[in-house]
């Protein structure tokens, strides 16, 4: 497409961080299927707000956030609206995975990849520190609520070709990733595809 202006393939495991201005039109696309995508946002003029997992849950009242919910900021403000959600399953509960996740929750010793770790140093880029990641929305993650208020991490809906959009709501510093998590990507891992357009 003409309008495009950013395009950016990331690899398995892997993450990248870009810019994009308000009325912008972010894709993340799943190419091979079933591979989650942790997406976050930092306001480009002041980075100490961010994509709040909090506020938007509280102000959507669901968990369940699809086409026409927006993302919040930590400052109550709009950050991203999500626009067209063929997929319709993400999460935003869950925090990246880390080095301390895979030690503490799988007894994984030793250097693992991880989206925590390819955040951080993406936005470093940014002058955005590791403190600043917040829980991420994470893009085609199937994470069920059992009835005893468990959770349940199921293969990731998607598709080959899968995508969600969204709308930037202000001038942003995002970052993303292809997760590196065994579990969350049914035990194997893809890249993950991003574009940005110019708005209408």
């Amino acid at each position: 497409m003409d309008d495009v202006i950013l395009e950016r393939h990331i690899e398995p495991q892997h993450g990248t961080a870009f810019e994009v201005r308000a009325g912008d039109i972010l894709r993340v696309t799943d190419p091979d299927g079933e591979q989650v995508s942790d997406l976050t946002a930092f306001a480009r003029d002041d980075t100490r707000e961010w994509l709040s997992s909090g506020r938007t849950i509280d102000y959507a009242n669901t968990i369940l956030l699809t086409e026409g919910h927006t993302l919040f900021s930590n400052r109550s403000n709009p950050m991203l609206t999500i626009t067209l959600d063929p997929v319709g399953r993400h999460d935003f509960l869950l925090a990246p995975c880390s080095p301390e996740m895979f030690q503490r929750l799988y007894g994984f010793e030793g250097e693992h990849p991880s989206c925590f770790m390819n955040l951080a140093g993406a936005l470093a880029a940014y002058g955005i520190e590791p403190d600043q990641v917040p829980t991420a929305f994470n893009c085609f993650m199937n994470v069920q609520v059992l009835p005893s208020g468990d959770l349940r991490i199921d293969p990731p809906s998607s598709k080959p070709g899968d995508f969600i959009e969204f709308r930037a709501e202000m001038d942003l510093v995002v970052g993303v990733t292809a997760c590196s998590a065994e579990l969350t990507n049914n035990g194997s891992f893809g890249p993950i595809e991003v574009s940005v357009r110019r708005g209408e």
